[in-house]
């Protein structure tokens, strides 16, 4: 243990014991509870919905206030890459990888003409 901290480990070591074990923890415990809970339940669809939400919070933060290296594009350089991501979705056969990809290469092509 001493010799982990003498190398300059320690970081990591902190890193796996106060950041990754707890969270883990928590993740496993989730599987073997959700073993049993019926897809189409109330409780799992609150839950769907709930993370819906906050996923769509996050999103319209960065696209209406952002900061650092989005903060430097347009509205229309933010919005326009959701558009584009969207229809991507949408057009390949709602595959998200279709519509992330498209959406990071309109976020970039925006980025490169507006600077």
């Amino acid at each position: 243990m001493s010799e982990a901290l003498d190398h300059g480990l320690w970081p990591w070591l902190a890193l796996i014991l106060f950041g990754f074990l707890p969270s883990e923890v928590w993740r496993m415990l989730s599987v073997f509870l959700a073993r049993g809970i019926d897809e189409s339940s109330p409780w799992l669809a609150w839950v769907r919905a709930v993370a819906t939400a906050l996923l769509a919070g996050v999103v319209g933060k960065l696209l209406l206030s952002p900061n650092g290296a989005l903060a430097t594009l347009p509205l229309w350089g933010r919005l326009g890459p959701l558009a584009v991501g969207m229809i991507a979705f949408f057009a390949i056969r709602r595959s998200l990888f279709a519509a992330i990809l498209a959406g990071e290469a309109a976020i970039i092509a925006a980025g490169y003409w507006t600077n």
